[in-house]
């Protein structure tokens, strides 16, 4: 099965492959250092047998259709992207994005030379102005998928809840993601690869209400309020993100952006834009009852995966495959990372050692 194994940095990646290591990409703090590697997300793309299983992009490369699927949803994120970058762009062909798939991996000094734990994967992006030439730098965070999370919400949650609506949870419910998360993007690995904190673009949950605001952003479109907090909201807040919710023009459903700093402050339109442009693509692709409905959101919207006026998208995507492997990826984490080293994370994530055996 793909992904059930951590890849050994960038030599069972598929496609031109980067691998950067210390001092440009690794960071040595607390007895473990984080590896980036980076791939090409292209109608060329192939998953090794290395890559994560995540069908976010794995899903989308395999079958017949393969090579379809990826030119459509690349071009699905262009054309969206010129929709919404319509200034001095009179044809709507003006940009193109270029994705790259960021590889995480986090290594313990205890575990010497051996393999890397995979941590986290997004997807980077750049614009290219075809008129200029000019390269325009985008957002990381695009497509955020992480073992750990995989681990906390499909075999953590499960056993705490046992199925139950409404059981409350351990305070200490995704304080090692968050730990991890923060600690890698305060690293040099991260600093010295990306100028900016990332930008998490995900779907709406479906638990919660949202109501319209008068506030309307140029880029991001009129602002919407939930009205309460969500599971994730909670479990990325751990990570040292806030939230925000905005329907771009032209979209049918809001989207939640979870972000440091300033949202609206710290990036450029053509920025916010490649995050839009890329994960309201997927999001049509991944929820359609959602992101591909027949009508938009009213003033007052509840998101529902039982909504059946939608259009599906020529994209083929196995959603029910991708449950599946969220609970095979989260065991493995379990596994291969958890329980070997439960009392030494412990520790840390409570500030009372460094990751030191």
């Amino acid at each position: 099965m793909i992904g059930v194994q951590p890849h050994d940095g960038g030599s069972t990646t598929a496609g031109p492959a980067r691998l950067v290591r210390d001092p440009q990409g690794a960071h040595v703090a607390n007895g473990f250092d984080f590896t980036i590697t980076t791939t090409r997300f292209d109608e060329d793309y192939e998953p090794s047998s290395g890559s994560r299983a995540t069908t976010n992009f794995a899903n989308l490369a395999r079958g017949p259709q393969r090579q379809q699927n990826l030119r459509r949803v690349l071009t699905m994120i262009d054309r969206r992207f010129n929709d919404l970058a319509d200034w001095d762009n009179p044809e709507q062909d003006r940009y193109a994005v270029e994705l790259e798939i960021v590889s995480v991996e986090l290594r313990f000094a205890e575990d010497g030379g051996g393999d890397g734990f995979p941590l986290i994967e997004v997807l980077d992006l750049q614009v290219v102005d075809r008129r200029s030439g000019q390269r325009h730098r985008g957002i990381v965070g695009n497509n955020f998928s992480s073992y750990v999370r995989d681990y906390d919400f499909s075999v953590r949650l499960p056993s705490i809840t046992g199925g139950a609506p409404g059981t409350a949870l351990p305070d200490d419910f995704g304080d090692l993601h968050g730990k991890l998360f923060a600690e890698f993007l305060d690293s040099s690995a991260y600093r010295q690869r990306f100028s900016q904190p990332p930008v998490i673009c995900i779907s709406v949950s479906t638990s919660r209400t949202y109501r319209r605001t008068e506030n309307q952003h140029p880029v991001l479109g009129v602002e919407y309020l939930q009205d309460a907090h969500s599971l994730t909201d909670a479990y990325f807040a751990k990570m040292g993100l806030g939230v925000r919710f905005f329907m771009p023009r032209g979209a049918v459903a809001p989207l939640a952006f979870y972000f440091r700093g300033d949202l609206l402050g710290d990036y450029t339109d053509l920025q916010l834009i490649g995050t839009t442009a890329t994960m309201e693509a997927f999001q049509k692709i991944y929820r359609p009852e959602i992101y591909n409905a027949n009508s938009a959101a009213g003033s007052v919207y509840t998101p529902s995966l039982a909504h059946e006026d939608f259009s599906r998208t020529q994209v083929e995507y196995d959603r029910e495959e991708r449950s599946r492997l969220a609970v095979t990826q989260g065991r493995f984490t379990e596994e291969h990372f958890v329980e070997p080293h439960r009392d030494l994370l412990e520790r840390w994530v409570a500030g009372r050692s460094a990751l030191v055996g």
